[in-house]
């Protein structure tokens, strides 16, 4: 009952690991396990679907006592000073470890797998907190950081199982978004660090690309950290100020002083995690924790303790194999990192057999507006009639008031120099100043209409392709050309791919294999009746039904380098494919968005066009008004001018007569 409604405290802890050891205990003794003559229904609530689960098994008990002393060293953990390296992991690694992952879905393999990881990311997010304020080096301090990194992309592996997600239901992408934010989040810190050390060391163009780097992953967490707590993007700006100054001090001193060369981050070690938290351990059966044994004369505690070896020798045997599978699984993912190779995708050949969706949006949107294109460029013919009738009044106007102008000089020179005749009628200033006006502003916006015509002109091709039948959008598209060659060399690079995938698999399934052999393996019926000094060779004999199993994973681990070795061949002959897929699906994205462009600018273009028609037809009636005040003005001019020759010939005396 105490375990049940246990406190939220380490008083808390130590009752359910006393009730833990005390059901170890009795198990040993009475045969309350699955399908035994003692077994009782045991029934606890399902943290996920809040549906309650029953077991006629003791283990189940247990296991949920384990589970709940996890929970309860998270919570503690959570609320503690954030200075302590131990962590919840150690009940959840035990409770894996060594009981059925069937009594319930928050039980299964990939949960505590992802509990046991988010343990421990969190327990060195606490060790990296203090290494920071206690000024520790650099390089220390970036392989910390890496090592959350690499804790957090665990968990995020057990959340992406599909098995998980469908247990999470709805907290799955949350939490896989918070998980990947923190990724991004530690490989920027991590990255800082190791821009430090740079920066320590005088490599100033290293420098540069790893506060790039950390700049760049940091904005994606950044992105990532949408509707978390306010002290999350409080601590997000805080470090996007040290980030950012950082690079670009960093940035400016090496373009001004040092001038150093930037390396590419993939040509750089990588920073490897380091590991440096622990597991706190579980131990049932040790008596400082559990008490007295309440069941001591039940059973003989020969037999007890021999179990308790046996379950010692299980659980060395499997962590050596787990060593080993857990070494090949690393070298395996490094290298698949580092290939960036997926299955699904590694050639793409199927995208360019269909119209992509956006573009089928496109086409079915212009389908139902089958004048858009005719629209468009009936605007455009009537944007160029008015600037045209514009362009001709102005010219007519600036051209009779280049006529009066040489008409005055010519009375000027017919006069010679008699003083100066009153002005001309003062309206041809006037004009000519108000045609300065207007041409000054009908050849501003003829620049603009040109840009128009010609933004016309890039798109009007592209809505004529999308407003006509599907086929011809398809064949718009670029499509890669392989060779038989090229074709047999994609194929061998997707079978190697695949025998990646089928040893993973087989490597999953025999491992899940032996645990679940490990947890079944049950010899307290035998070692009952073995004499003590036989005890070691009972052990021997049940340990060799585990020998095939073993056999079988050596096998499967030892392939591990010839398929590798037969993957990178088939990569170093795909690299000329893989940049040609690369090439067509880069043209292939350009001319998507280019027609999607063209689409999106066809409202843009009629609005302007518009305008332009509004302005144009405006300046039209003012040019129109001005031509007839110039012609008005030129005929008063040039009557001015009549008058005044006629008044300077009656001055001039008549001619003399001649013999």
């Amino acid at each position: 009952q105490s375990a049940v409604s246990v406190p939220r405290d380490f008083e808390g802890c130590s009752t359910l690991r006393k009730y833990l050891g005390q059901l170890h205990f009795l198990q040993s003794r009475i045969p309350m396990g699955q399908g035994q003559e003692a077994a009782v229904p045991v029934t606890w609530t399902e943290i996920f679907s809040g549906k309650a689960v029953t077991h006629e098994d003791i283990k189940y008990e247990q296991a949920c006592v384990l589970y709940n002393l996890g929970a309860l060293h998270s919570m503690l953990g959570a609320m503690d000073k954030r200075v302590s390296e131990e962590c919840a992991a150690g009940a959840f690694t035990y409770l894996r470890d060594h009981f059925p992952h069937s009594y319930s879905v928050d039980m299964s393999h990939q949960i505590l797998s992802l509990n046991i990881n988010l343990m421990l990311g969190q327990a060195q997010e606490c060790l990296l907190e203090k290494s920071m304020l206690d000024n520790r080096k650099s390089f220390l301090v970036a392989r910390i950081s890496a090592q959350v990194v690499d804790y957090y992309k665990e968990a995020c592996r057990a959340l992406e199982n599909s098995e998980t997600a469908s247990l999470l239901g709805k907290i799955q992408k949350d939490w896989k978004k918070l998980v990947q934010m923190k990724i991004y989040y530690f490989a920027a810190v991590a990255h800082l660090h190791m821009g430090k050390q740079a920066e320590e060391q005088q490599k100033f163009g290293e420098r540069v690309i790893y506060f790039q780097s950390a700049l760049d992953k940091l904005n994606e967490a950044i992105k990532l950290a949408k509707g978390q707590p306010e002290t999350v993007q409080e601590a997000l700006r805080f470090t996007m100020d040290v980030i950012g100054g950082k690079y670009n001090s960093a940035k400016k001193d090496n373009d001004f002083i040092y001038h150093e060369a930037v390396p590419a981050l993939d040509t750089l070690q990588s920073v490897k995690g380091a590991p440096l938290v622990k597991a706190l351990p579980v131990n049932p059966t040790d008596p400082a924790v559990t008490g007295p044994d309440i069941f001591a004369k039940l059973v003989p505690m020969a037999a007890h303790e021999a179990s308790s070896l046996y379950s010692e020798e299980k659980a060395k045997l499997l962590r050596d194999v787990m060593a080993k599978i857990e070494a090949k699984n690393e070298v395996l993912d490094q290298f698949m990192d580092s290939m960036q190779l997926d299955p699904e995708t590694v050639d793409n050949l199927d995208m360019y057999n269909h119209i992509p969706p956006v573009l089928m949006e496109k086409c079915a949107a212009l389908s139902v507006r089958p004048d858009t294109v005719r629209n468009l460029v009936q605007s455009m013919q009537v944007l160029s009639g008015v600037f045209t009738d514009v362009e001709a009044s102005l010219k007519e106007i600036r051209d009779l008031l280049e006529e009066d102008e040489a008409q005055e000089r010519k009375l000027q020179e017919l006069l010679g120099r008699v003083p100066p005749a009153p002005a001309s009628p003062p309206g041809l200033a006037e004009v000519s100043k108000e045609c300065s006006k207007y041409l000054e502003l009908h050849e501003k916006a003829s620049f603009t209409n040109t840009e128009l015509h010609r933004a016309m002109n890039l798109h009007l091709g592209n809505l004529r392709l999308l407003g006509g039948p599907l086929e011809q959008v398809r064949a718009a598209l670029p499509t890669p050309t392989l060779s038989e060659d090229d074709k047999q060399v994609l194929q061998n690079l997707k079978r190697i791919l695949a025998k990646v995938q089928e040893m993973r698999d087989q490597r999953m399934s025999l491992e899940q294999q032996l645990r679940e052999m490990i947890q079944k393996d049950d010899i307290t019926t035998s070692l009952v009746t073995t004499d003590r000094s036989e005890m070691k060779k009972l052990f021997e004999e049940q340990l060799k039904k585990y020998d095939q199993l073993k056999v079988y994973l050596e096998q499967n681990l030892a392939a591990q380098e010839n398929v590798l070795k037969a993957l990178t061949d088939a990569n170093v002959k795909y690299a000329a494919v893989r940049k040609a897929l690369a090439e067509v699906e880069h043209k292939w994205n350009t001319t998507v968005q280019t027609l999607v462009a063209s689409y999106e600018a066809y409202e843009d273009l009629m609005k302007k066009s518009q305008e332009g028609k509004d302005f144009y037809t405006d300046l039209e009636g003012k040019a129109a008004k001005l031509l007839e005040r110039a012609r008005a003005a030129c005929q008063a001019s040039e009557a001015h001018r009549q008058q005044l020759l006629e008044r300077e010939l009656k001055k001039q005396p008549p001619p003399r007569p001649t013999a």
